[in-house]
């Protein structure tokens, strides 16, 4: 498979009444900037979209939390149904690929036996490829601009996060995928969707074996527990999918003192690798590290760069 640029990343929220402190979460935390806001239209809801949301900035990553409108359609609406169906601790609702011909790439994920999923009024926009068919991670292959959206801009830096944050952000090294074996990442990541293996290696700090693979402007990590009796194991066997990002940063030691000067509790070793506890960051994992990893791809999107197929 080409490389697939990332478009975004989102989870689900059951209430709207929760995204907005999200928001300012992402806000206060990592200086996340708003370039667009969906709220819930007539037009909307008349296709039974029943959502609102916030685009945001993190550095070159888009990050969306994604909750049923407040006062859109009635309870059976479908986009309203998923949202809350996908809303829960430590589960990412899935990632938006960048491609620049829906469909030739519709042809080429439906000749490896992905079963397609396209709303009804989005066909010539993206379709979905379900969480059951890629390791518990949705796919949204995207082919239009995101509204707004500031990497299609000229001018755009997202190395003021690295130079102007206390976080000293440059870029998103990685998506750590939860994995109940290598065979099993391999055959999904490595055969189904052609991405190239990068090679393995071990994450003491997590107690995980990992295998990686090129996404395009970032990376796969499929992570498989060496135990029974860890938050990545049950992950693996009870939510699946998207377990955490890693964020590459500047200064390691800088990122730390910011984030426990704000009274965050840390996990994992801040030489190295290591996160916000997830009950301080919105039941979600996310790893800050200094540290680059050989044969990774250089850090930046790409979205500029959609797949060919």
């Amino acid at each position: 498979m080409p490389g697939m640029p990332v478009a975004h990343i989102s989870w689900a929220i059951a209430d709207n009444a929760d995204r907005k402190p999200c928001d300012q979460w992402l806000i206060d935390t990592f200086g996340a900037e708003v370039v667009y806001e969906m709220l819930m239209t007539p037009e909307a809801e008349k296709m039974g979209l029943d959502r609102e949301e916030t685009l945001m900035m993190v550095g070159d990553t888009m990050i969306i939390p994604i909750a049923p409108a407040p006062s859109g359609p009635a309870g059976d609406a479908p986009t309203g149904q998923m949202l809350r169906r996908n809303a829960g601790k430590m589960r990412w609702l899935g990632l938006a690929l960048k491609v620049a011909d829906l469909k030739a790439a519709a042809a080429w994920f439906q000749a490896k036996g992905f079963k397609l999923h396209f709303d009804p009024g989005m066909e010539e926009i993206y379709f979905l490829v379900g969480r059951k068919q890629a390791l518990g991670v949705r796919l949204e292959i995207l082919a239009t601009d995101l509204p707004n959206d500031p990497r299609q801009k000229a001018g755009w830096n997202p190395m003021r996060w690295r130079d102007y944050h206390p976080l000293g952000i440059e870029g998103l090294q990685s998506i750590g995928v939860s994995a109940t074996t290598l065979a099993a990442a391999r055959e999904c990541f490595g055969e189904r969707l052609e991405l190239a293996e990068l090679g393995q290696r071990d994450l003491p700090g997590e107690g995980a074996d990992c295998v990686a693979f090129d996404l395009g402007d970032t990376v796969i990590e499929a992570m498989v527990a060496v135990g029974d009796d860890s938050p990545l194991s049950w992950h693996a066997n009870e939510v699946q999918g998207i377990y955490c990002l890693t964020f590459k940063v500047k200064r390691a030691a800088s990122a730390a003192d910011y984030l426990k000067g704000k009274g965050y509790e840390l996990v994992g070793d801040t030489a190295t690798r290591f996160a916000i506890v997830p009950r301080q960051a919105q039941e979600r994992l996310i790893f800050f590290t200094e540290i680059e990893v050989p044969d990774y791809p250089s850090l930046g999107s790409k979205l500029l760069q959609p797949a060919q197929f």
